[in-house]
């Protein structure tokens, strides 16, 4: 079965095709609705970028299609053969556990999240739209970002405020990456073997967003990720956990509005806002080497808010068997493992420093032999979950 996978952002578009769990093409669209807006995909190893007016996401979608049909670079000669489409939604609040064919009915939720998230849900919703009308009566599925996370019990994603706001706005932890989360704790479980209705892993997506889940029997019971993508980790150019207090206390005396606060917090901050330099870790790792001190600063903050989490994490589950690193950071930067996983041998977690160094983006086992904690690097793959999650559901209802 061929199905294509599109993650929709507000002037972008991804794109993964499987063929089974075989990618036979993947790219992009970038800067939808402007001037300059292109395709980029890879052909036979290569990477390759066109030029092509998108005014909007119908028109970007079908740039994908055309590429996808294309005589030298396409593998299809007819969108016939796409069986389904599967795409990332980022929100489905609290009425979504899992991964659903698109009808009316989820359309109407996730206009109804929007609310909740209103950056991507409208522009999942775009990409949605534009496949319904070039591809009429397709199969699309829905894989939310926070389903995954609606396992939690209440006592992890209630705040601590008045319980009529709660039911008013329905102002929770939602949590997100996860379908990252979900792809890689049940990887973790057959990679290593372990007995999946008697298992605690943690999973640590650090990027440049960032978020850590602790996982018992394939299920999510906390995340650090909140209301929004803000809260949990310092992240690229997010601050990740702050005092409330100090968000009203700069808005006092920097003079600013609720969204300029939030631009604060969300763009300006985090590595970025720590360094000066930049929210890309090799950048800042390179600026540390160099003796830049306020880089060794924020790479120590950046590890040390993971490692608190793991901490918390271990003390919520009452154990942990393995921790799974992922993510661009997770899955690249030796560095940051190591300082997040040093002195932490009362856990029962330690890193073995030589496979540790030598694994960048690889699958592998980075703990001693006598760890009791198995460490572990898993590489994520959101686009796979997705297209698994569209051929099971699609297939279901043939059935």
């Amino acid at each position: 079965m061929k199905i294509l996978v599109l993650n929709c952002g507000s002037s972008s578009a991804k794109y993964k095709l499987f063929d089974g769990k075989t990618v036979v093409a993947q790219g992009g669209v970038e800067k939808i609705g402007l001037p300059d807006s292109f395709i980029k995909f890879t052909f036979n190893g290569e990477k390759v970028s066109q030029p092509h007016d998108m005014p909007e996401h119908t028109a970007a979608v079908q740039v994908i299609f055309n590429t996808l049909l294309d005589p030298k670079y396409g593998c299809l000669k007819s969108l016939n053969e796409i069986d389904a489409v599967g795409h990332r939604v980022l929100h489905g609040g609290m009425r979504v556990t899992q991964s659903v064919l698109i009808d009316a009915h989820v359309i109407d939720i996730i206009e109804d999240c929007a609310v909740l998230g209103p950056l991507h849900n409208p522009a999942n919703l775009k990409g949605i739209r534009a496949v319904e009308k070039l591809m009429p009566g397709k199969p699309q599925v829905a894989v939310f970002d926070t389903a995954f996370h609606q396992s939690m019990p209440e006592k992890a994603y209630m705040y601590a405020i008045p319980y009529e706001l709660f039911e008013k706005y329905d102002l929770r932890k939602y949590g997100f990456h996860g379908t990252s989360h979900r792809y890689v704790s049940k990887r973790a479980i057959e990679y290593l073997g372990l007995d999946p209705d008697n298992s605690k892993i943690i999973v640590a997506h650090v990027g440049n967003g960032a978020s850590i889940t602790a996982v018992v029997n394939g299920k999510c019971v906390d995340t650090s990720m909140g209301l929004t993508p803000l809260e949990g980790l310092v992240m690229g150019t997010r601050s990740g956990d702050i005092d409330p207090a100090a968000v009203t206390f700069l808005m006092e005396k920097e003079h600013l509005t609720a969204q300029e606060a939030d631009t604060l917090l969300n763009k300006k901050s985090g590595m970025l806002g720590l360094t000066g330099i930049s929210s890309d870790m090799r950048d800042i790792y390179n600026a540390m080497l160099e003796g830049n001190q306020r880089a060794k600063m924020a790479l120590d903050a950046y590890a040390y808010r993971i490692k608190k989490y793991i901490g918390s994490y271990v003390a919520a589950m009452n154990g942990v068997d393995a921790i799974a690193f992922t993510g661009g950071v997770g899955e690249n930067h030796d560095y940051t493992r190591k300082l997040v996983c040093e002195d932490m041998e009362f856990f029962g977690i330690k890193l073995d420093e030589k496979k540790n160094l030598a694994i960048h983006g690889d699958e592998a086992i980075i703990s001693t032999p006598d760890s009791k904690v198995t460490i572990a690097v898993i590489p994520t793959d959101e686009e796979l979950m997705i297209a698994t999650d569209t051929q099971e559901i699609v297939e279901a209802q043939k059935a």
